[in-house]
């Protein structure tokens, strides 16, 4: 911990604001005698709506219930809020106007715009050379695609733009930034420099005077402004860019050095990885799909994205509709007592998709010439055994290619996100990985973030140091 700096007050609440796809979260720290509390105030459902032929983020509805959660805990926090910080999923932003304010609702990811777009760079540019300067995997889901594809979707391509947590930053009054780990995940970021890459901005035709100042993880933004300021709990409360990668907030979020330790970041979907100092970008990791994004307090994220939770979440949707609900407890006792006939390439096409999965799983398991399951009631265990058993045999393949490319062998694996509290899941990766397995925190990124925060109190609002966040962390965490 860094030394000739005051210990932040512990007499003042923090809030962190956790991003997610399917539902957005407002959770408030408190102390008692010196002990750290994380409640979880307030959560609201999110997802993409459709605008015509459009797939948007309800920014609105975001911000309502953001502002309805950021009420709740100045209630709850008679003493005063010290600070907020936001992290959530990346690579999507907001054009702003001349104003301040946005342009129009934010594009998803998942809109089918960018496919033309990556077409388009990928006949000029080859991904292998893209990933090689930015180190990030070249997917059609990336902002520079997105960005690209603005003009023909009516948007001024010369608008500012800033990424989705950055945005709730600055919709309660901060600056307009782009905080580290999440710019690079935009695909726009020099992996040498850790700014933007002014030759691949020219190089694509997009504006380098739209895109916002990088800062690093724990940069003092400003305080509170506007109608929240009012209230007594948010007069003077600092905004702090966190890691506002979600992910990178959860790494953030683990206690310890993660030195020869891998992780896996295990919910919807997997990230399987480890912490490096220096980026990772030749030809062999681009091929097995690994990418390098900025962590919290130096180096990178080293992982492979590996479908996850999703599958056994499918599989319950589908039953759950036709009257055989099952909760994730109980599926997972009774999978430990059954046998799988097989196992599945999670990260086949047909499994990334939506809907009627376990038909999806049958239709993978003939493919493979293996046995086809019935989906009848009381086979729903047999189902749940073999995705986890699936899982864990991906892991051991990305975790065996991961050692491949670091050059030296991994001591041990935490399991974080929801995962982390599926036993078996974690049992049967030890099996596969030869490797001991540690569970996590399952809010790690609602951690992470609180840790960050402490660690700016620490250093004044500049760039937070290792040891610091990992002290803030393990206090969280109750170590």
């Amino acid at each position: 911990m860094s030394s000739g700096v005051d210990v932040p007050s512990l007499e003042q609440a923090r809030v962190a604001i956790d991003l997610g796809a399917e539902s957005c979260r407002v959770s408030l720290l408190r102390w008692s005698q010196g002990r750290p509390h994380i409640q979880l105030i307030h959560r609201i459902p999110n997802g993409p709506v459709h605008r015509g032929a459009s797939l948007r983020w309800p920014l609105d509805t975001i911000l309502a219930g953001l502002e309805e959660g950021l009420r709740k805990a100045a209630d709850a926090a008679p003493e005063g809020i010290a600070s907020i910080a936001v992290d959530g999923w990346a690579v999507d932003y907001v054009r702003l106007g001349a104003d301040g304010k946005p342009l129009a609702e934010p594009f998803c990811y998942r809109d089918e715009r960018s496919v033309a777009t990556k077409d388009a760079v990928d006949a000029t540019t080859a991904p292998a050379e893209l990933f090689r300067r930015t180190g990030a995997q070249p997917l059609r889901i990336n902002t520079l695609y997105q960005l690209l594809a603005d003009p023909a979707s009516g948007i001024d391509p010369h608008a500012p733009w800033v990424c989705f947590p950055e945005y709730v930053l600055h919709w309660l009054g901060g600056r307009r930034v782009a905080e580290y780990t999440n710019a690079t995940h935009t695909g726009l970021v020099d992996i040498e420099t850790g700014n933007w890459s002014a030759s691949l901005f020219q190089q694509l035709g997009l504006s380098l005077q739209a895109a916002p100042l990088i800062v690093p993880a724990g940069t003092a933004l400003g305080r509170v402004q506007g109608p929240l300021a009012q209230l007594p709990a948010y007069r003077g409360t600092q905004l702090i860019a966190p890691a506002c990668h979600d992910t990178a907030s959860a790494i953030a979020g683990i206690p310890t050095s993660l030195d020869s330790t891998a992780y896996i970041c295990s919910g919807t979907w997997s990230l399987v990885g480890t912490l490096v100092q220096k980026p990772i970008a030749t030809p062999a990791a681009m091929q097995a799909r690994y990418t390098n994004q900025g962590a919290a307090s130096g180096g990178f994220c080293f992982h492979t994205n590996v479908n996850g939770m999703w599958l056994i979440k499918q599989c319950m949707d589908t039953w759950t509709a036709a009257g055989r609900a099952w909760t994730i407890e109980r599926l997972v006792d009774e999978a430990a007592t059954r046998t799988t006939p097989g196992i599945l390439d999670v990260d086949a096409e047909p499994l990334l998709l939506d809907g009627n999965m376990p038909e999806r799983i049958n239709q993978e398991l003939v493919a493979r010439r293996l046995q086809p399951i019935p989906d009848v009631a009381g086979n729903e265990p047999l189902f749940a055994r073999l995705i986890f058993e699936s899982l864990a045999s991906r892991y051991a393949t990305a975790l065996a290619q991961l050692e491949q490319m670091l050059g030296r062998r991994l001591d041990r694996i935490h399991v974080l996100g929801g995962g982390s509290r599926n036993k078996l899941l974690l049992q049967l990766t030890a099996a596969r990985t030869a490797l001991p397995v540690e569970a996590g925190e399952p809010e790690s990124s609602t951690v992470g973030n609180f840790a960050v925060q402490l660690a700016s109190a620490q250093s004044n609002g500049l760039a937070v140091e290792p040891a610091a966040v990992r002290h803030w962390a393990a206090m969280l965490s109750g170590q």
